[in-house]
């Protein structure tokens, strides 16, 4: 942790009620910092967790480190933070070398904060001394109150004097937070921070906290196995799959551009057609498409994505039963049979638009939502 903390601000402090976040811009900035990968491995035995990883955290980047379980999000994230060290590779901090074969700087010397998955409160001290708990370098006055300072940005003053067994899990969530940003770390790095949190309260946290980490600057690498997430916070998204980086790059280029089919698939669920690209088109059960030349007269996988699907207002389009509709708010969730294929076809259309269970409409396809790749005997890259 650093020692550097939260500027008291006279004119910070505002009424907030809790489970209201305090005002936005109150929280003082830190100088973000650049955290380098450079072919980082971790080795358990025979097995790698991490394998040849390498990547920039640029200053004031919030950037995720997605993947299912297992592919070694966490083990990057404790390695960052001196919790764990590389077997091969090293790390760096604005060029400096903080674990590698020529030095170890420990984990409390290295300007980054860390947010725990379970959020480590410790639940024989208070609220606030919880929050004021890395600001040892400070006096007991000057500390805790920079750290009743951002128990109002995260709107929980009121609990200052209560205990985490009498927190809810968002608002323990919430005290996390509040404790990692007050050294005002250079990186910070944050490990599932919401999967504790049931779907609607994750979305309001999920927003509050972002826009807190941008009051920050500091930069921030958080792990997440969940797409939507990723996509709805980073600025960059670092995919993992068995320790190894597939692609790094913003969100609407990992959804639109995959790398491969397992990409597109962790993405979006998708209707999947074998076809075969000739004179620039494929043909699928869905309609005839463009081939890109690169896949010219080839075995073609060709993914369809629900939301791609529409129905037809021209008339034109394939036709199709259907089975099932479904209605989920804005969109309604349709399962359809077309002529010739033994399984549905799923679409998400406008609910507003939705056809009836029983109907039998055309269809037409949005080419945006359409991804094409090379086949190989299982239908995959």
């Amino acid at each position: 942790m650093s020692s550097q903390a939260i500027e008291p601000m006279a004119d910070a402090v505002s009424e907030t009620k809790p489970g209201r976040w305090g005002r936005r811009g109150t929280v003082g900035a830190t100088i973000a910092g650049l955290l380098g990968f450079e072919n980082v491995s971790r080795r358990f035995g025979a097995a790698h967790a991490v394998r040849e990883v390498s990547f920039d955290l640029q200053p004031g980047e919030i950037a995720c480190l997605l993947g299912p379980s297992g592919c070694g999000k966490t083990t990057l994230l404790r390695i960052a933070a001196g919790i764990d060290q590389p077997s091969s590779g090293r790390v760096l901090l604005d060029g400096q070398e903080i674990s590698g074969p020529k030095r170890f700087v420990p984990p409390e010397r290295r300007n980054i904060g860390l947010m725990f998955q379970d959020f480590a409160l410790f639940p024989h001290l208070s609220i606030l001394d919880n929050v004021a708990f890395g600001l040892k370098d400070l006096g007991r006055r000057q500390a805790l109150d920079i750290a009743q300072r951002a128990l109002e940005r995260v709107g929980l003053a009121e609990y200052a004097s209560a205990y985490p067994d009498k927190l809810s899990g968002g608002e323990q969530q919430r005290v996390a937070l509040a404790r990692a940003i007050v050294p005002r770390p250079q990186v910070m790095l944050m490990d599932e921070p919401f999967s504790g949190l049931d779907q609607r309260l994750r979305e309001s946290v999920r927003g509050e906290t972002l826009a807190l980490l941008r009051e920050t600057r500091a930069s921030c690498l958080i792990v997440t196995h969940d797409p939507v997430e990723a996509m709805g916070m980073a600025d960059r998204i670092l995919l993992l799959r068995r320790g190894q980086l597939i692609q790094i790059g913003p969100p609407e280029e990992l959804y639109n551009h995959p790398v491969d089919v397992d990409t597109a698939r962790f993405f979006s669920d998708a209707n999947e057609f074998q076809g075969h690209s000739s004179g620039g088109m494929v043909a699928t059960p869905l309609g005839i498409f463009v081939a890109p030349p690169h896949l010219a007269n080839q075995p073609v996988l060709v993914m369809v994505r629900p939301q791609g699907i529409r129905v037809s207002a021209n008339g034109q389009g394939v036709e199709g039963y259907v089975l099932e509709s479904r209605f989920e708010g804005d969109d309604a969730r349709c399962s359809i049979q077309l002529e010739g294929l033994e399984n549905p076809v799923l679409a998400r259309v406008p609910a507003k638009s939705a056809p009836q269970r029983g109907a039998t409409v055309r269809f037409g396809v949005d080419p945006q939502h359409i991804l094409l790749f090379p086949r190989t005997a299982n239908g995959t890259i």
